[in-house]
């Protein structure tokens, strides 16, 4: 769906999908300590300043600091190896830079990819020549998948490039974990038929695909180390893979965080970080308790979290606030109500294929009627369904019911996730355009300013996005 945010600011929002499982989460690998000690002696003249790859005990392979990063700093920067713009951006973005603006120029011969000028139009060629041709071919019946876009993009890549590209100094994407031994047949299934697409929509432009093996493997190295690209409020902007990025180890308190400028990953310290520290990312949303993470990890990344937060449990007890009530529910009642919140979670996700926003709007709003009785406002149960509705009351432009499930969810976020976190952010975010755009403007320059303080650190503050920030709050003076 594509959604807006205020009623002068529609084409802020963009629509937020997910063909790479979490948005912008990453990845966990095992190999030998042979292999890895190897590969280690080949890389010892390789690196990132300020950092080493190491044997992180248990884990594998990390990356860890040699010296002090302090909050904000920017700890290394990746170009993408591959990437591939989402379809719903083309003509709101740039197919080669990723940049936002409203005068692009479409390709004259697809008619599908918009570029800032010929210099974009000419870097993207080599990858959009690929597309351009079938997409004329196939027209209207042209389909595949974004990981089977990026797929196909990286074989092309791997063509045209000799020895360790910029983004692999100390991971080379051939070393990417696949974890097909773990697979359940549903992902081997899914597998199957991302290479299917692969035949269909690119065997007549690309010479000689890999065999079914290889590209099985591929598939799953994607899969479980791909990125998706976001933009200041956390809408999809396209599929990449960032090897040096990929090699940072899971943590549910990290100590780094990932954004993007372009099509470039920037990796900035959260936390303050010591030499001989291990950096860690997180690899999936910190909203909810430690069972839902550990279950998404073990089910996306195929490991059980260990980290300090996930066996001290710190935040599960604010996190599933029950509502105070005269006579406290029974135990079975809160197990009860935690499953019907897990299944309308997921019923929910595949009703946006084929409901309309108002039966999606009514869901929401049934399944938090429903979990109200028992679940306090601050839940993170009740706090997912607001966001879904926030969502969909967006879409509708009802931004009086939009901007109310933003200052439900506000307060929550800021206690339930992590200092800096992207997610608060973009909630102010979201809430200071709602309010500017209902002409609350002392209510929206403080949400503002509010979603800067964060975005300073986590996106640093010589980046676009901060600076759109900071020119909006002053156009309120």
């Amino acid at each position: 769906m594509a959604m807006s945010t205020a009623p002068d600011a529609e084409n802020r929002r963009r629509r937020r999908s997910s063909s790479l499982d979490d948005p912008g989460r990453r990845r966990w690998r095992r190999c030998g300590l042979d292999e890895e000690l190897a590969t280690v002696e080949t890389m010892k003249n390789e690196g990132i300043e300020g950092t080493e790859r190491f044997l992180s005990p248990g884990k594998g392979r990390g990356l860890r600091a040699l010296r002090q990063f302090a909050v904000g700093e920017l700890v290394f920067a990746c170009p993408a190896y591959s990437y591939v713009l989402t379809v719903n951006e083309r003509g709101a973005h740039c197919e080669h830079c990723f940049t936002r603006r409203e005068d692009l120029f479409k390709c004259g011969k697809c008619k599908q990819a918009y570029y800032c000028n010929v210099d974009c139009q000419r870097g993207d060629w080599p990858m959009h020549k690929l597309e351009c041709v079938a997409m004329c071919t196939h027209g209207e019946n042209w389909c595949p998948s974004e990981t089977v876009r990026l797929v196909a993009r990286i074989i092309m890549n791997q063509r045209v490039t000799t020895g360790r590209t910029a983004s692999e100094r100390l991971l080379l994407l051939k070393e990417f974990e696949s974890h097909l031994d773990k697979m359940d047949s549903e992902k081997e299934e899914m597998n199957q038929t991302d290479i299917l697409a692969l035949h269909h929509f690119y065997s007549r432009h690309i010479s000689d695909l890999p065999s079914d093996h290889a590209l099985t493997e591929l598939f799953a190295q994607v899969n479980c180390n791909g990125f998706t690209i976001e933009d200041e409020e956390l809408s999809h902007l396209g599929s990449a893979v960032f090897p040096d990025v990929a090699l940072m180890n899971h943590s549910c308190s990290p100590n780094v965080i990932v954004t993007y400028k372009g099509t470039v990953a920037e990796v900035r310290a959260v936390q303050e970080i010591n030499p001989g520290d291990e950096i860690f990312n997180s690899y999936i949303d910190l909203l909810y308790p430690t069972e839902d993470r550990k279950e998404r990890l073990l089910d996306s990344y195929f490991f059980t979290c260990q980290c300090n937060e996930c066996t001290s449990r710190s935040k599960d007890t604010e996190k599933m606030e029950i509502r105070k009530l005269s006579s406290p529910p029974e135990p079975e009642e809160i197990r009860s109500m935690v499953r019907y919140a897990r299944n309308v979670i997921e019923e929910f996700r595949r009703a946006k294929h084929y409901k309309t926003p108002s039966e999606l709007l009514e869901m929401c709003e049934l399944s938090l009627d429903k979990m109200g009785a028992i679940f306090a406002d601050t839940n993170i149960y009740m706090l997912h369904m607001m966001y879904q509705a926030m969502g969909v009351c967006l879409y509708m432009q009802d931004w009086d019911g939009a901007m109310s499930y933003g200052e439900k969810i506000i307060q929550p976020y800021s206690v339930h996730y992590p200092a800096y976190s992207l997610n608060v952010a973009s909630m102010y975010l979201k809430l200071g355009r709602l309010y500017l755009g209902l002409e609350k403007k002392t209510q929206g320059v403080k949400a503002l300013k509010k979603a800067l303080v964060i975005m300073e650190v986590a996106h640093g503050k010589d980046h676009h996005y901060v600076e759109e920030v900071k020119r909006e709050i002053e156009d309120q003076k």
